[in-house]
């Protein structure tokens, strides 16, 4: 009788344990609406992902003359991000860019160091390094100090590093991104490198519906901003964005709403120049697809 209990003890006992170990998904994609979240594709998966920007609703260029912004392309992103390890993913994006740098490629690595499981206090939070290079690739202006004005590849190149925690309290989600941007050039009275410290929140509506907010807040120095002001009547905001997220099996569609109008990082914490308050946000949408591309072996 002890040698049929004994393997059924342990067999439930280890089904308990897996149970209650189970990793929780945090988030349904790798980006809230200008985040990036914890969460990676998986090994041998690939999502497509496309995120489109349209012009102001309201404002001096909103409206109905430009049927509220809709009649504006103003920046596109087209990424492709596969899981080329368990908790590791590569990015390859190319983004149409919304100001004097366009053209940008961009090459991305996101790794899990960390993912939250369900009963386990151990494991409380998922945490996620995230790092990018992007090149812009437009023609470079011969008039000096541009946005464009570069010289050479370094000066076309940008970085963002970034540290992602994350923590599901129920079925609400909520989000800490530190954010680091270098840029290889930047104008004499700009910073080549900004702070940010971003964060991000999913409520639910339904089962299949959630609310998506997520807000970014550059520590641009006084001075930077002061310059800005005097030489080109410039005002900086702090991006935020609102979506709805709409989960239909291996796609997720987000309908955006954001005062930024550049799509990746590197771009939109030093020049969101866009404000909510003055009608400046714009309709956008991101729509991803999954597919495998190989099999895990050892699964």
């Amino acid at each position: 009788m002890k040698s049929i209990l004994l393997p059924l003890l342990f067999t439930v006992t280890v089904s308990i344990s897996a149970q209650e170990k189970k990793p929780v998904e945090i988030f349904n994609s790798q980006k809230v609406i200008n985040a990036n979240t914890t969460e990676t594709v998986g090994k041998g998966k690939m999502e497509f992902k496309v995120t489109h920007n349209f012009g102001d609703i309201a404002g001096d260029f909103g409206g109905l003359k430009n049927f509220f912004g809709l009649d504006n392309n103003v920046d596109v992103r087209i990424a492709f991000q596969t899981g080329i390890g368990k908790k590791l993913d590569l990015t390859l994006a190319r983004s149409k860019g919304a100001s004097k740098q366009q053209r940008l490629w961009e090459m991305g690595l996101k790794y899990q160091l960390l993912q939250q499981l369900e009963n386990d206090p151990s494991h409380p939070v998922s945490i996620a390094l995230y790092a990018n290079a992007v090149v812009a690739s437009n023609t470079a202006s011969t008039t000096p100090n541009l946005d464009h004005s570069y010289k050479g590849i370094s000066e076309r190149t940008s970085n963002v590093f970034q540290v992602i925690l994350a923590r599901k309290m129920g079925k609400f989600s909520v989000q800490l991104n530190p954010t680091l941007v270098t840029r290889g050039y930047s104008i004499s009275y700009d910073q080549k490198t900004i702070f940010a410290l971003g964060g991000a929140v999913r409520i639910p509506v339904s089962g299949r519906v959630n609310i998506l907010v997520d807000y970014f807040h550059p520590f641009r120095s006084q001075s930077s901003k002061d310059s800005f002001s005097v030489r080109e009547n410039i005002k900086f905001s702090d991006p935020l964005g609102i979506g709805l997220e709409l989960v239909t099996g291996r796609h997720v569609f987000h309908l955006n709403f954001t005062n930024a109008t550049e799509i990746l990082e590197n771009r939109f914490i030093p020049r969101t120049v866009t404000s909510w308050g003055d009608g400046e946000f714009r309709w956008g949408f991101t729509i991803s697809r999954q597919f495998t591309v190989w099999k895990d072996k050892k699964k």
